[in-house]
């Protein structure tokens, strides 16, 4: 979405913080997918084709973790920081919805 529509609507720089969340949350979905998978594959080249497919998908989450935390979005060893983050990005969606109401 370019700049101008992304401020439009009041959303500035959120958008990257919002697909970024969104990656890290359907990445961590698909580890434990994986992690049960590997549990019920019936056979060791399945089971091994997983595990190697998990090992990808643990390496994604931690490029994604990185960028965020790069980019101010993640606090994961600092409560307060992430509530203030959390309570920005759920102000943000509230004033969004509430202006799309009107």
């Amino acid at each position: 979405m370019n700049q101008f529509i992304q401020n439009l609507m009041g959303m500035g720089g959120m958008t990257d913080q919002v697909i970024a969340t969104d990656f890290l949350i359907s990445t961590k979905a698909g580890i434990r997918n994986y992690t049960v998978a590997i549990t019920e594959a019936a056979t060791p080249e399945l089971r091994n084709e997983l595990r190697e497919q998990l090992r990808m998908a643990i390496q994604t989450h931690e490029n994604i973790t990185n960028y965020m935390v790069a980019k101010g979005f993640y606090h994961p060893h600092e409560l307060s920081e992430q509530l203030k983050v959390d309570l920005t990005a759920s102000n943000t969606a509230t004033n969004l919805a509430q202006q799309a109401n009107n």
